[in-house]
């Protein structure tokens, strides 16, 4: 547990880091909730990231969101990793425990299964196949995580097979990696398709995925919140699929973040949406 203090400081580690809406965000909900306090971006250079973690304690800092490049970077930094942080092989939350050590989870494979069971709930990881896109960290974090929540069989497709071939080797069933020419059949039957890849975000191409097999009532997901509807989720939209954007991950990740260090499990709110979509 954070320490409790008057006022509270966290904040985001990355570099370059003045792009995230994670200030926003985790400071919408200190005023919402009456919470003394501060969250703020914290620019450090990958040089200096030996230097910057231990000074978290030493500033009063209740912890920190971790982005990129830090993500892989600060785990032999951090004195405990928790295990799905260790399967996932990133660290996106750190805490700093009352005596001074740090805690790393990483929150963005529950932050995405969460914002699907907002969109659906009675949608589950073991519903039926999942297809996967994408074998960079996004994926894997996602992987991880479903495979840790019940999936029971996951098709992940990538351009470059010998990646997804790892990754699927590294993780273990209920994992199999499929071939970039068979993406397409890799769709079939799936109750789950999720776009991990930039493909579809601001200033890139769109994702080359047929959606022919793709079942009508299969849930679509994307990563990607800017645009807040990418072209897969468009064509996915306009056939009948129900679809999530990546704004759900963003916010459902920061919940556990904000509730370790404040000491208060924050809600989604119209409003907050409001706040960070007017930030894009």
């Amino acid at each position: 547990m954070a320490d409790p203090k008057p006022f509270g400081l966290a904040g985001i580690i990355g570099w370059p880091v003045a792009h995230s809406r994670s200030p926003t965000l985790h400071n919408y909900w200190l005023e919402h909730y009456g919470i003394p306090g501060r969250y703020v971006p914290l620019p450090v250079r990958p040089e200096n990231l030996g230097a910057a973690l231990p000074g978290l304690a030493a500033l009063g800092f209740r912890g920190c969101n971790v982005t990129t490049p830090h993500k892989q970077a600060v785990m032999p930094l951090i004195h405990h990793v928790d295990p799905l942080a260790q399967r996932i092989g990133a660290v996106n939350t750190i805490v700093v425990e009352a005596d001074g050590t740090l805690r790393g989870f990483n929150n963005d494979g529950n932050g995405f299964v969460q914002s699907l069971r907002d969109a659906r709930p009675d949608w589950h990881p073991d519903s039926g196949p999942i297809a996967i896109i994408g074998a960079g960290g996004a994926a894997r974090a996602v992987v991880a995580t479903l495979a840790a929540q019940g999936a029971r069989e996951i098709r992940l497709v990538n351009r470059t097979f010998a990646t997804a071939q790892a990754l699927a080797h590294d993780l273990g069933p209920p994992v199999t990696a499929l071939p970039w020419e068979q993406r397409a059949d890799a769709l079939a039957g799936v109750a789950l398709l999720a776009n991990a890849t930039t493909q579809g975000s601001a200033g890139k191409p769109a994702l080359d995925l047929p959606l022919d097999r793709l079942p009508r009532d299969a849930l679509v997901g994307d990563l990607i919140y800017i645009p807040p509807e990418t072209p897969l989720l468009a064509a996915a939209r306009a056939r009948g699929n129900l679809t999530v954007n990546g704004l759900g991950l963003l916010l459902n990740q920061a919940r556990p973040a904000f509730h370790a260090w404040f000491g208060v499990m924050p809600e989604i709110t119209p409003g907050l949406v409001r706040a960070i979509e007017a930030t894009f």
